[in-house]
């Protein structure tokens, strides 16, 4: 299997897993392991290290998934 077609699968069960969790907690788990999911691909397709990019993408992944949680 090619890097581009292991990469597009990838992201496809990333983007599978984007809606989970309804509470500040889960929304925060799930984003942080989609962003460091994200951010390891990105940096190994883009050539840098992988690990940073896994750190830099969980961060703002938890950042972005509590931040985004819905207030009923």
């Amino acid at each position: 299997m090619s890097t581009i077609a292991k990469s597009i699968a990838l992201l496809a069960i990333l983007f599978g897993a984007t809606a989970c969790g309804d509470t500040w907690g889960q929304r925060a788990v799930t984003g942080g392991g989609i962003g460091a999911g994200s951010g390891a691909l990105l940096g190994a397709v883009a050539g840098f290290n992988p690990l940073v990019g896994a750190l830099v993408g969980g961060a703002a992944g938890a950042g972005i998934g509590a931040a985004t949680t819905p207030h009923y």
